[in-house]
């Protein structure tokens, strides 16, 4: 009988605080066998990439193993120093880590970064480098590799870069895969594409996959084995079926029922509405026509929207979907007025928005706001939460006084199921679903009559996507709120969309009322978006 590829046992590592040591993983053990899938699910803070990070010797400083085993292929490896790791990383387990802003080399070409991968971990060979990492790249699926390979990371969208760290991890040729939160940050063809792959690679070269994700979907379809992470503690483990039919701890089953698949239809308000339904057709938002061309660094230019166009109505959700590079954020930063269009109009009623000089722009913010994607990027790690949510009352002179202010930031705290206990906090010491709270908050300081939202939950875990999207449904209810909701996720569309946007290659391929867009879709793109949803068929839904 072989060894496991990897096998943890009764794992405990510590955290130092102040004098004190705090456990952040306790007692935990896992395997993954030859060829075998297997996924580590659990909410952000429940230890799931301290663990990881234990395995494959790359815990920070102030972090230390005080208890268990690591083993790879039988072989221990607890205590190995950082040098000893370096041999086992890349030649036997390959790392994805999960924010590639952070993993890549801004200096350095996508080329030159997977082509230093391969010579590092594979000493014996000596292959064709730049060869090896064009098809590394096409492997992680990035079709037009030879493009990739000569760009920046900040020249490629969030998905691209994603798959440039995917192509990193193989040039090793590992035996083990370990992927922390690989695929939340791609769209749902390209996450197909990926874990594809990845299942190709067990398949037939006997890999082992060992995939940390909060995408149940994800974890449900593909996995041969989960294992739920609570506070450090491993809670359930066990086939795919056992733990979806019968999970055991009350904690799976709160994880299960948040799942946006688990859902059979379109969130309603908690509370019940006070305004009265929006009135059919009446727009609050209308884009025509928009092109937008950005030029390449001497490779060219690349045409982001081509003709677009949306009509967004009152008091409703209108969903922009596509992949990455689409165009969705493209046509959202036209909307809110970051970016310049190079053609078409933009009108708010009966306001055209385009071509408004820097005085009109900030004034457009009053009835405008844009909530972005990353909320640990797009808060000041410096300001408190009072100071976050103030800001755009004291820029606008609106609550004068810091008592009025003080009031307001409370109420605004409130209205997003926050206290004042939050007041003085800095965005480090909240988790990701507090921190975009906070942001939606701010957002709301000026009481405005649109929210664009640009991939506001794909970062969340699926429990607190759960709270962020049923706190938008009652904000909306509440204050008859218009939102344009940029996501790569169709269970979220689903949940909360009235109308769709379907976006490819900078064009508009379909768009119509969610219902008809999302059961009945004309174009074979939409039909190929809703195939790759994970775990689940949305027209089938009731």
């Amino acid at each position: 009988m072989t060894d496991p590829l990897l096998h943890i046992t009764g794992l405990t590592v510590d955290y130092r605080t102040g004098r004190h040591w705090t456990p952040a993983v306790r007692g935990a053990g896992l395997h993954v066998e030859p060829g075998e899938f297997v996924s580590l699910v659990g909410e952000s803070g429940s230890g799931k990439t301290t663990l990881i990070q234990g395995a494959l010797g790359l815990l920070p400083a102030a972090a230390r193993i005080s208890g268990g085993s690591i083993e790879y292929s039988g072989v221990d490896v607890t205590g190995w120093n950082d040098r000893r790791m370096a041999l086992v990383r890349g030649n036997y387990v390959g790392f994805i880590p999960q924010d590639p802003n952070t993993s890549l080399n801004p200096v350095k070409r996508i080329g030159r970064q997977v082509i230093e991968a391969i010579r590092f971990n594979r000493r014996p060979e000596k292959p064709d480098f730049r060869e090896a990492a064009l098809d590394a790249l096409r492997t992680a699926g990035l079709t037009n590799a030879g493009r990739v390979f000569e760009q920046y990371p900040h020249e490629l969208s969030g998905g691209m870069k994603q798959r440039a760290l995917i192509a990193i991890a193989l040039a090793g040729q590992p035996k083990i895969i370990v992927a922390d939160e690989p695929t939340s940050a791609l769209d749902v063809t390209v996450q197909k594409v990926i874990l594809d792959h990845l299942v190709s690679l067990r398949e037939t070269l006997g890999i082992g996959i060992l995939l940390v994700t909060h995408d149940l979907g994800v974890a449900l379809e593909r996995s041969d084995r989960i294992l739920v992470m609570q506070d450090g503690v491993i809670v359930e483990h066990g086939p795919v079926a056992q733990v979806l039919e019968k999970p055991e701890a009350a904690y799976t089953r709160r994880l299960l029922d948040a799942a946006p698949s688990r859902h059979a239809g379109r969130l309603k308000p908690t509370a019940e509405v006070r305004l009265p339904a929006p009135e059919d057709g009446e727009p609050v938002l209308v884009a025509d026509n928009l092109t937008k061309t950005y030029r390449l660094r001497g490779r060219g230019s690349l045409r982001a929207l081509d003709a677009a166009g949306l009509t967004v109505r009152r008091g409703t959700t209108h969903a922009i979907v596509g992949e990455s590079g689409a165009g969705k954020s493209t046509l959202a930063a036209i909307l809110a007025g970051f970016t310049a269009a190079d053609a078409g109009t933009v009108h708010a009623g009966d306001r055209e928005l385009t071509g408004l000089n820097r005085a009109q722009l900030r004034e457009l913010r009053r009835d405008l706001q844009f909530v972005f994607q990353n909320p640990f990027t797009s808060l000041d790690p410096r300001f408190t939460v009072e100071r976050i949510v103030a800001e755009p009352l004291r820029a606008f002179g609106l609550a004068p006084g810091r008592a009025a202010r003080t009031a307001r930031v409370i109420e605004l705290l409130r209205a997003v199921a926050l206290d004042d206990s939050y007041l003085h906090r800095l965005p480090g010491q909240l988790s990701g679903g507090q921190r975009q709270r906070v942001a939606i908050a701010r957002a709301l300081a000026l009481t405005p009559k649109i929210l664009v939202l640009d991939e506001a939950v794909s970062a969340l875990d699926v429990s607190v996507q759960a709270q962020i999207l049923q706190l938008l449904v009652d904000l909306q209810a509440e204050y008859g709120l218009s939102y344009v909701f940029v996501t790569h996720d169709l269970g979220v569309v689903r949940l909360i969309a009235d109308d769709v946007t379907v976006m490819k290659d900078g064009v508009v391929v379909e768009t119509g009322p969610a219902d008809r867009v999302l059961r009945a879709p004309e174009h074979d793109y939409t039909r190929q978006l809703l195939a790759a949803v994970p775990g689940i068929d949305i027209r089938s839904l009731s």
